[in-house]
């Protein structure tokens, strides 16, 4: 069985801009001296300002379908963007979304509770309920399943970050959609650094290359929680995936896990991301954001400061500027235009 055709049996809607282009960061490179830098950009999947979360979600809500529901509840934390990117896909496949939002980030003021990935919830016309934790949030859900039996429908729960085995199906697939790049003339990188939350992206990432027969090392940056608690939650999701797509249980792993750019903890911006956002956006004239990708840049700069000779890089932009207009306050504190 080919690699593709392990694909064909899972429903799918088809939501992104596919394939998302993998460019090199010229002037990035030249700044830091070291190794090539290049740049996969899953920021311009194209639903409701892109991401990562689309590519999870054409399997996600194609199962959802496959099943006759009609309504989907999701969680993240308030400026979540899998909660906005699930609401723009449910908007354009019809379905009714229910965004489940607990305070998980000690932040609040009218940019962080209306604006950024918020505001475009909202506009997506997604059922938006905000709640103090993660205790009250479970709770909400059992509240929005009860609503949504007695009105008739019929709902799916995606855990925070469509971090399911079925989600990650669509980083296995973007695996491969990287391979065929590297096949056209692109180069093979000697790692690939991805932010890290609820671990499906990267297990995805690592069960598709396993499936093209590419030893690809990856390094997880963690952005939540502890790289020991996000190894597990790596190991559950990548076994899970590989069951689904008849890989073999005992597989090489080639991913490392670091918490060393966490900082403060989930949602609050370091200095070095802060200092990435601004090297990229006046360097290269490209966003990335200060919960997730600013701190996979992070540790991307260092490695290349650190080894200079090594092979080429790769970030692998998941997406999230949205969430720049959140945090004004820390990104409006840099050089402006006009400054010496």
């Amino acid at each position: 069985m080919g690699a593709m055709d392990r694909f064909a049996r899972f429903p799918r809607v088809l939501l992104a801009h596919l394939p998302t282009p993998l460019e090199p960061l010229a002037r990035l490179t030249a700044d830091v001296g070291g190794p090539e830098i290049w740049v996969k950009r899953d920021d311009c999947t194209g639903l409701g300002f892109g991401g990562n979360k689309t590519r999870k979600l054409e399997f996600l809500l194609g199962e959802a379908l496959a099943e006759g529901a009609d309504t989907v509840i999701t969680l993240g934390g308030v400026q979540s963007n899998h909660a906005r990117q699930t609401a723009a896909a449910a908007a354009r496949v019809g379905m009714r979304c229910e965004l489940v939002l607990p305070r998980v980030v000690p932040r609040e003021g009218d940019d962080y509770d209306e604006g950024g990935n918020l505001l475009l919830d909202r506009l997506f016309g997604a059922h938006v309920f905000v709640v103090e934790d993660e205790a009250a949030a479970a709770r909400e859900v059992q509240v929005r399943l009860a609503a949504a039996e007695e009105r008739g429908a019929k709902a799916v729960v995606h855990p925070p970050g469509g971090s399911t085995p079925t989600g990650a199906l669509g980083y296995a697939l973007a695996a491969l959609e990287l391979c065929s790049q590297i096949e056209a003339g692109a180069p093979s990188f000697e790692r690939i650094y991805v932010a890290a939350s609820t671990a499906g992206t990267l297990a995805g990432l690592a069960c598709g290359f396993e499936l093209a027969g590419r030893e690809q090392p990856l390094t997880g940056v963690c952005v939540a929680g502890s790289a020991a608690s996000l190894r597990g939650d790596f190991l559950r999701l990548a076994g899970e995936t590989r069951a689904l797509l008849d890989l073999p249980a005992d597989s090489p792993d080639n991913v490392t896990l670091t918490d060393a750019y966490l900082g403060a903890g989930y949602g609050i911006p370091s200095p070095a991301s802060l200092d990435a956002i601004r090297q990229l956006a006046q360097r290269e004239g490209l966003l990335i954001d200060p919960v997730y990708t600013g701190k996979a840049v992070a540790a991307l700069l260092d490695e290349s400061a650190a080894r200079p000779g090594i092979g080429p890089l790769l970030f692998w932009h998941t997406g999230g500027t949205p969430a720049l207009f959140a945090y004004r306050d820390e990104l409006a504190t840099g050089p402006r235009s006009g400054a010496s």
